[in-house]
């Protein structure tokens, strides 16, 4: 074979492998994008329709829940908001925060919030954002209240011969500390600022549920209802499920036509959306559900610490 023809044939060879890179990226760029259409935020967003999203698992400062809900109110194509809780309650900030992004939503536009299994103390503070509560007979709801905890470690200190001497500015500085019993002073700080923010979820729920503040007091001892008896209690407006969310939309002027679209998190905006990609694959094709990115939050591994004043529902504690 003469030179020419060796020439000719590396050049094949080169524009050939060229343009199946070029096709590799081709369809890598349609994959992600029907990655997207399949899995993404809002998925099918583009038409008319009511979002739909869940809020589950520990309530903390979420800043991409934020942000979605943000972009939801500023929405055309999103007629009204539905908000899928299940969740026994978290911070009483990140609560807080939710709530208010759910507000400002429901300025703009219908906002009903589903009671599923539970929503209870920062769990409940956000139904309360809804225009409407529908819970279900045996949902589990209430759990009005705060609470502030933190580990003493003193006595076991003591066993192992460990001490810790400490200088401070003021007495109540690091207060309470898990190395020492509570001074009187420092109980009565953390005590008055618990019952500050107590009287803020007081005050939220007489003015969301348009009752006495006297009558709220009575229901926020921290007690745990059945979605029957929250009905009876005025702390919901409504038993069901779907159906009667959509007839409360009617009611609003949202057709009942319209499609209910999942707004999920954006995970392909996190630096690892590959990764994200991929496990999304995996998971929906049954071939090893337990690397799914989602599977992380079973165990809790993006909730290990709650900052902060907590308001949760805590089965078995006193």
């Amino acid at each position: 074979m003469d030179q020419m023809a060796i020439a000719d044939r590396r050049n094949l060879r080169r524009k050939l492998s060229f343009w199946r890179v070029v096709a590799l990226v081709f369809l890598v760029g349609i994959g992600f994008a029907l990655y997207r259409t399949a899995f993404g935020e809002g998925a099918g967003s583009t038409v008319p329709h009511v979002a739909r999203i869940e809020i589950s698992g520990l309530i903390t400062d979420d800043k991409e829940l934020l942000e979605r809900l943000e972009r939801i109110a500023e929405s055309d194509r999103a007629k009204a908001l539905v908000v899928s809780i299940s969740s026994p309650g978290g911070t009483t900030y990140g609560g807080e925060r939710i709530f208010k992004a759910i507000r400002k939503v429901a300025e703009k536009k219908p906002v009903v919030s589903d009671i599923r299994t539970l929503a209870a103390s920062a769990g409940y503070m956000i139904a309360t954002a809804g225009d409407q509560i529908v819970a279900g007979e045996s949902s589990i709801t209430g759990s009005i209240g705060v609470i502030f905890q933190y580990p003493q470690v003193d006595e076991v200190m003591k066993k192992v011969g460990v001490s810790l001497e400490e200088i401070k500015s003021a007495p109540l500085k690091a207060e309470p500390s898990p190395f020492h019993p509570a001074s009187e002073e420092a109980k009565t700080m953390i005590r008055n600022m618990v019952m500050d923010s107590y009287a803020w979820f007081v005050d939220l729920v007489a003015d969301r549920r348009k009752l006495p503040r006297d009558e709220v007091l009575k229901l926020a001892d921290g007690a745990i209802f059945t979605g029957r008896q929250a009905l009876t209690a005025k702390l919901v407006d409504k038993l069901g499920g779907d159906e009667d969310i959509r007839v409360y939309l009617e009611s609003r002027g949202v057709s009942k036509d319209l499609p209910v679209v999942d707004w999920k998190e954006r995970n392909s905006s996190s630096s690892f959306w590959l990764a994200s990609m991929l496990g999304q694959f995996v998971k929906q094709t049954g071939l090893g559900e337990a690397i799914a990115p989602d599977m992380l939050r079973i165990f809790g591994a993006d909730k290990l610490f709650l900052d902060g004043l907590v308001s949760v529902w805590q089965v078995g504690r006193g």
